[in-house]
């Protein structure tokens, strides 16, 4: 599992817990929503380049 991978997972763990919380998500659709949100959060952070966080 590389770095992205890691921090992809982390992040969309924590969202997906908030989404629960809010009572958007239930623990019965998680295996349907986990998955969808870990692909975007994966997609955003391979898609980012270093030269865009350098000038944050």
């Amino acid at each position: 599992m590389d770095k992205f991978q890691k921090e992809a997972l982390q992040v969309s763990k924590e969202i997906v817990v908030k989404f629960i919380e809010i009572q958007r998500v239930s623990p019965s659709n998680f295996a349907t929503v986990f998955p969808a949100v870990y692909n975007v959060v994966l997609g955003v952070l391979q898609n980012s380049s270093p030269s865009e966080e350098e000038n944050d």
